[in-house]
């Protein structure tokens, strides 16, 4: 797996400006996950697409009480979600990052395998906040390529640790996104409707 950092920038800035979207009287709202509300999704997304992105370039991870805390009643939560985007992906600036591995529990991984793991997040929790929330995700081509293609590779690892459904039909004409998503056991047309 190459460098994925052009993908990760772009996805973070798309996260961002989701994020920014986002009414406080829509945090009760139900998303594509069943289990998660608006709230619950967005406060994952925050912990593990910004704070927890950063600390694994130095070797470190997020203390297990941030697991629970609420950044959506944090005031200006989705400026400070921005501000740490920019602290994680300046983080994986370094090309040292990218050469090691990073350690993920009791075992490591490829820097490379993390960071398309957080391409994912970015990008699949993304598209949730964003259709649970009335708004588009806007993914440029590389980043949709690149998710798909992580997709296709780890979907099945996913599903073993539940963190992808049962595959959804695929058809021909699809975008690529919309294959990433149906391939991730989403479906593309959720609408919070």
């Amino acid at each position: 797996m190459t460098n994925l950092l052009p993908q990760l920038t772009a996805a973070a800035d798309e996260a961002a400006r989701i994020a920014r979207g986002v009414t406080p009287d829509q945090l009760t709202g139900r998303t594509p996950d069943t289990e998660w509300d608006v709230r619950t999704l967005t406060n994952h997304l925050v912990l593990w697409t910004s704070y927890n992105f950063e600390l694994r370039a130095r070797g470190e991870s997020v203390p297990d009480d941030w697991q629970q805390r609420d950044f959506t009643a944090e005031p200006g939560w989705a400026e400070a979600y921005a501000q740490q985007l920019d602290r994680a992906i300046a983080a994986w600036s370094d090309p040292k990052v990218w050469e090691g591995e990073v350690k993920m529990g009791d075992s490591s991984m490829p820097a490379s395998a993390v960071a398309g793991m957080i391409l994912l997040e970015l990008v699949l929790h993304g598209w949730e906040l964003a259709v649970a929330t009335g708004q588009e995700i806007r993914v440029p081509g590389t980043v949709d390529a690149a998710v798909l293609g992580l997709v296709e590779e780890y979907a099945e690892m996913y599903r073993q640790y539940e963190g992808f459904a049962e595959a959804r039909p695929t058809e021909p004409d699809m975008t690529m996104f919309d294959r990433a998503l149906a391939l991730s056991g989403r479906d593309p047309n959720w609408s919070a409707a």
